[in-house]
């Protein structure tokens, strides 16, 4: 099989039943200089002469495929004689080989095709690679362009860097296999289960001038996100956003078996791109040079389309396009071992990972080794001082305009302080603590909506964007329509609402698309928040778990330049979601994100408006963090004013006296503590009763805003001092802990501070339905009375009037049962409940 460039494909012969034939082919080991031999059978399809790539250019990237090749295949392999200067022995092998294979000969090809298009067109160019096992071909492409020699000068151009390069890989004290954060030029760290379009997509939005090329593997493209992503187009504004251009790497296999598009007809995949709004075009082949040639010309042409489409959309002439994409069928495993031990490796799953394992212990593995690396010619590709030689190093682009080095895969070069506009503009008047009702993030959509007017540029884009599954109003948070609409590039019906192509609140009905749109915006130096149902944020939760990991090992890179946070907003929570049921009620997220780097994450629970405008300020403000905040919808009673919350925040905890009765003891009975909305206002009718039911016993009521404040400082930057803590919950004194999501997330905080089993936490226990809101507490033990009855079993006496207290909470208990039953809403006394 040669090569060929379709745009109307048709995937040529079928095996039996209809399934497609497999890309392998049967062949001896390529000499890539000299293109691929074959041996069994010849597949001619119309071949593109491509007269603008001429011989010697041809050749020149051929060379430096077979450099790239070469890298990659001795970072798997090799611990010394990298360059093969002597013969190769058991000793140069690495103990333990780790690393992948398989799709990075087709990653390295077209990393030296898109140098080639940045060279003749000045284009800025985001590399980003979905099948990130193919790491170290990526290494060794940013080590051929002098990037990763800048970056690390340890790795230096010559034999004794390359020795290290291929020392460090996948080894300890070294760097992953992965398309890793440590890799310049990486945005994305490859194998995260199908995000990378996502992340592409985020990059390009309001990048307008910005090309981001995103390979996807065939096994990737199997996820749910890859699935979900290819409705990019129906999102993509070509007057203000940069262009994307996905390369499907169609190389037939995954780590053990067959992908499903290796196994569809070039037909079907066509129609199934262009029904989500791409144009496709499908290079096949596994001949180097003609695939070069051919995979050169369908690139070309891309850049040339998407270049009209941006002139046409820019000059005011507006109608439905089609994006370009490239469908690439490659053999997986290129140019690698054709077959091991009597077994085809090359073209299967068998090359996946490293093909060869033996080469230790088996010396026919050793030499079938030793012939591989050698094929390339590595004598040709490295001058006796191990540099890579000239006409070769001269392939590279020019300084930032390498993949490397773009300023777009480090995003915190382009990254501008966020401008927030004063909070007392949004804050709430207070003239007594919970006295009124507010829902408490609407004064949130009243402050993004000055943040879009503030960071909107002239030409209609920005740096700061909303990204919310379809959830923006419902989330009280819609006062950003008055800035900017819903961004919709298909058609716009009459009675839609505030949606237009100019918009930029992102709105899609799948949190794997906001999260990865949200990452991919960030890491290239956007800012912006995440606002999601905070049970189905748990959908996206292994997403903001990888981003924590990727921003962890980012602060220990100097030359990474700090992005802004990862604002998530969960809200429309469990203890809210009364009208909708059970299903809707899961407050996991929390416990998903507290485990992580105590570096990165960070979990607020602010309790009323106020508290969230201090929070949110907060937040936005930040770099390198995960900052997590819970917060309901919903009208909730208002406790603090605008100082009173800043400095609330800056604490991260306090005791609030007003609430409780301990102003002129000098010892407390019980401590009230509450983290989050509903539990605060629990926590305080709990106190109202106990003050009035038991006025001699002294309380201490305690907000916590910042859950990881909890922990020790050894634990947690946050984390409260000894003194701080004592000060706070006393140093003996039972704690009842009104908490918003699982206690045992409390209890594992808590774990390391002085008698933790002193601390009695109530929190989400699984149990809810479609019911009333102040039934929600009750099922899960977490109500008012329930709290009181809690705190009469933790005082070492009993109080005067504690047992009348208890029989009037057991009393009102079954009273409550009785009355949501018969008139479908809480008791009144309940439902109209202030403080006071």
């Amino acid at each position: 099989m040669g090569g060929r460039t379709k745009s109307v494909p048709d995937f040529g012969p079928q095996l039996p039943h209809g399934r497609p034939n497999p890309p392998s082919v049967e062949r001896t080991p390529a000499h890539i200089t000299g293109g691929s031999r074959m041996t069994d059978r010849q597949h001619v399809h119309s071949e593109n002469s491509n007269a603008e790539y001429p011989e010697r250019e041809l050749e020149l990237d051929l060379r430096w495929w077979s450099a790239a090749n070469y890298l990659t295949v001795a970072q798997i392999y090799l611990q010394d004689n990298v360059l093969l200067r002597e013969p190769l022995l058991r000793e140069h092998i690495k103990p333990r080989l780790l690393g992948h294979w398989g799709t990075s000969p087709g990653l390295s090809m077209i990393y030296a095709l898109l140098n080639r298009l940045i060279r003749r067109t000045d284009a800025d160019c985001l590399y980003v690679t979905g099948p990130g096992h193919g790491g170290p071909a990526l290494v060794a492409a940013t080590y051929l362009e002098g990037t990763y020699s800048e970056v690390y000068p340890a790795v230096s151009g010559d034999a004794a860097g390359l020795r290290h390069l291929c020392r460090q890989f996948s080894t300890p004290g070294g760097i992953p296999s992965h398309v890793s954060v440590q890799t310049p030029g990486s945005i994305h760290e490859g194998g995260e289960l199908g995000y990378a379009l996502a992340h592409a997509a985020g990059a390009a939005f309001d990048h307008p001038n910005l090309l981001v090329a995103c390979v996807i593997g065939d096994g990737e493209a199997e996820t749910g996100p890859l699935s979900a992503s290819w409705k990019l187009p129906a999102f993509l504004n070509p007057e203000r956003d940069g262009a994307v251009l996905p390369i499907l790497h169609v190389n037939g296999a995954k780590i053990a078996g067959p992908t499903v598009y290796g196994r569809s007809t070039d037909t079907d995949i066509e129609r199934f791109l262009s029904g989500q709004g791409w144009a496709p075009t499908v290079v096949e082949g596994d001949d180097p040079a003609v695939v070069f040639r051919t995979l050169d010309r369908a690139l070309v042409d891309a850049h040339d389309r998407i270049t009209e489409i941006r002139q046409e959309a820019r000059a005011g002439r507006r109608h439905p396009v089609k994006w370009p994409a490239i469908v690439l069928r490659t053999p997986k495993g290129w140019t690698g071992p054709h077959r091991v031990d009597g077994v085809l490796v090359e073209g299967t799953h068998r090359s996946h990972q490293v093909p060869l394992s033996g080469v230790r212990t088996n010396d026919e593995h050793r030499r079938q080794l030793e012939e591989w690396m050698r094929s390339y010619s590595p004598e040709t590709l490295f001058d006796p001082q191990g540099a890579l030689v000239p006409e070769l190093a001269q392939l590279a682009p020019r300084g930032d305009k390498r993949m490397g080095s773009s300023p777009y895969a480090n995003g915190g070069r382009l990254r501008v302080d966020l401008p927030i506009p004063p909070l007392h503009k949004y804050a709430l008047t207070i003239e007594r603590p919970g006295a009124t009702l507010h829902e408490t993030t609407r004064v949130l959509g009243e402050l993004l909506r000055d943040v879009y007017a503030a960071t909107t540029t002239p030409d209609g884009g920005g740096y700061f964007r909303l990204f919310c599954p379809d959830e923006t109003a419902s989330n009280r948070l819609g006062a950003v329509f008055e800035s900017t609409d819903r961004c919709w590039q298909l058609p716009v019906a009459d009675y839609d609402d505030h949606m237009s192509a100019g918009g930029r609140v992102m709105e899609v009905l799948s949190e794997h698309l906001c999260e990865g749109w949200l990452e991919g915006y960030l890491l290239s130096g956007r800012h912006g928040l995440f606002a999601s149902y905070e049970a189905f944020a748990m959908v996206s939760v292994s997403m903001l778990v990888q981003h924590a990991k990727w921003l962890q090992h980012a602060v220990d890179l100097p030359w990474r330049s700090p992005v802004a946070s990862l604002n998530v907003l969960l809200t429309s929570t469990c203890w809210r979601n009364d009208h909708n049921g059970f299903s809707h009620q899961g407050p996991g997220m929390i416990d998903a994100v507290i485990p992580l780097a105590p570096d990165v994450v960070r979990v607020w629970l602010p309790p009323d408006s106020n508290t969230l405008l201090s929070i949110a300020d907060h937040c936005l403000r930040s770099t390198d963090h995960v900052n997590v905040i819970v917060v309901d919808k919903q009208p909730h009673l208002q406790y603090l004013t605008l100082e009173e919350a800043n400095a609330h925040c800056a604490a991260g905890a306090s005791v609030w006296a007003w609430a409780g009765t301990e102003a002129a003891a000098d010892t407390v009975d019980i401590v009230l503590a509450a983290a989050g909305d509903v539990p605060t206002q629990e926590i305080l009718a709990a106190a109202q009763l106990l003050r009035e039911h038991t006025p001699d016993l002294v309380t201490r009521v305690v907000n916590v805003v910042d859950l990881m404040a909890l922990l020790t400082p050894t634990e947690h930057p946050h984390g409260f001092d000894d003194r701080t803590f004592t000060d706070l919950f006393t140093a003996d004194t039972d704690v009842v802990f009104a908490f918003h999501g699982y206690s045992r997330a409390v209890h594992e905080l808590l774990h390391g501070r002085p008698q933790p089993e002193r601390f009695h936490v109530r929190g989400f226990s699984e149990q809810g339905t479609t019911t009333t809101p102040f039934d929600m507490v009750v099922l899960n033990r977490m109500s008012r009375y329930h709290l009181a009855l809690e705190a009469l079993r933790r005082v070492e006496a009993e109080p005067v009037g504690a047992t009348e207290l208890a029989d009037f909470c057991l009393t009102q208990l079954e009273r409550h049962g009785e009355y949501v039953v018969e008139h479908f809403e809480d008791l009144p006394e309940v439902r109209d409940w202030t403080w006071s």
